[in-house]
């Protein structure tokens, strides 16, 4: 199964790398409609163990995987990879409201 992030809610924190203070993640399932909003842990559960794919789309309809990244200090985040790097897809989405 493959979700489309659609928005994001940020911690607030002052971290090295903003992608690390996302903590939650409003998505779409466009073949079915469904939508929610999961935690970080819940995504990765997801990605990791489910075998499900997430992505974000552009307004030109571009499509950018979302991958997770480990630390040096160990701790795991999501990020978009594209043409072979990594991106900050995930940090232009608006914030969910609620």
């Amino acid at each position: 199964m493959a979700v489309r992030i659609t928005c994001i809610k940020k911690d607030g924190g002052d971290l090295y790398d903003p992608h690390e203070g996302i903590i939650d993640f409003g998505w779409i399932n466009e073949q079915t409609r469904a939508t929610g909003q999961s935690t970080l842990i819940q995504m990765m559960v997801f990605l990791e163990n489910q075998n499900g794919r997430a992505y974000v789309k552009d307004s030109f309809g571009k499509i950018t995987h979302v991958g997770i990244v480990k630390t040096n200090r160990r701790t795991k985040y999501l990020r978009t990879y594209s043409d072979g790097k990594w991106t900050d897809s995930l940090l232009s989405l608006p914030e969910c409201v609620g």
